[in-house]
Order: structure tokens, then C-alpha cells, then sequence
């Protein structure tokens, strides 16, 4: 087999999934409903110098409009994970991936969500919810590359 043994799905179980991917819906529909906004993270680091930058690219309205909500919606995702991994986790820290590995990731899910105007959360869970062709297309596109990456990855034998 080219990608090696196949792997169990659902390791741990599937109510983890489950039960993470309910809460994440609902807290799409409470932000949608009590702001009228879709919910994403992609254009955060954008509306966030918008803070301290006087650059006309870090000062349109679209991004100064909705700099508060996204700075308050980013700082509830990555406070609300380190809460789990601390309380119910294995510690803050629980990945084995070497730092600069998930550095040039990261760099490459940004220079990913600039080009498909969006991050896979935000087309996969409020595109499709919504019915947008373009999230769809996105979404085949994100899943279809990111499998190939891991298959290639694992055929290389690459460790983290």
C-alpha cells in the first residue's frame, strides 16, 4: 500500500467530534444571530493592526467596522482551547510536531485563507451552512490537498 496501514477514523472515539462539532454550530448561530455577522478568524490579524497601523490598507471600513468583534471572537477560540487543555486536557502544550514545522504550517494556512478568501472553518462551516458554491468548491479543494499533503507525508515516512 502506498500511504501505509490504514488508520483507525475515530481513535478516541466519536462523541469528542460530535460534541465539538455541535457546540462549534451553535456558536455560529448565537454570533449570527445576536450580530448578524458571519463568524470567521481568517481576516483577523488584518483588522487587528488596523489597531496601531495609519497604512489605508489597514484602515478600510470593513476592516475597522469589525476589528472589535473578531479580536474579542480570536481571543475566545484560542482562550476556550487553552481552558480545555488545561483542565481537561494533557497541558497547553500536547503536540509532538517540532515548533518550526508548525510554524511554516501556519504560514501556509495564511498565505491558504488569503488566496481562498476564507479558512476552512469559516467555508466549510458557515459557507456550506449558508449554501455558497464558492465554500463548497473551497472546501473539496482545502480537504482534497490537505490529503494528498498527509498521504505524501506518511509515504515519506516524515515524523513530527
Amino acid at each position: 500500500m502506498v500511504f501505509g496501514p490504514p488508520l483507525e477514523l475515530f481513535p478516541n472515539g466519536i462523541i469528542h467530534y460530535a460534541v465539538g462539532g455541535l457546540l462549534v454550530g451553535l456558536g455560529v448561530v448565537v454570533i449570527y444571530l445576536g450580530t448578524g455577522l458571519t463568524p470567521g478568524a481568517s481576516t483577523v490579524l488584518e483588522s487587528t493592526l488596523s489597531y496601531v497601523s495609519d497604512r489605508e490598507w489597514f484602515q478600510r471600513p470593513s476592516l475597522t467596522a469589525s476589528r472589535s468583534w473578531r479580536l474579542v471572537f480570536t481571543l475566545g477560540i484560542v482562550s476556550g482551547a487553552a481552558l480545555y487543555a488545561l483542565v481537561l486536557g494533557e497541558g497547553i502544550w500536547t503536540t509532538e510536531v517540532q515548533l518550526w514545522r508548525l510554524a511554516i504550517g501556519g504560514f501556509l494556512v495564511g498565505v491558504g485563507t488569503r488566496v481562498g478568501k476564507g479558512c476552512t472553518s469559516g467555508h466549510g462551516i458557515c459557507g456550506i451552512g449558508s449554501l455558497s458554491g464558492t465554500s463548497v468548491v473551497n472546501v473539496l479543494l482545502f480537504l482534497s490537498v490537505a490529503i494528498l499533503t498527509a498521504g505524501a507525508v506518511a509515504a515519506l515516512g516524515v515524523s513530527p
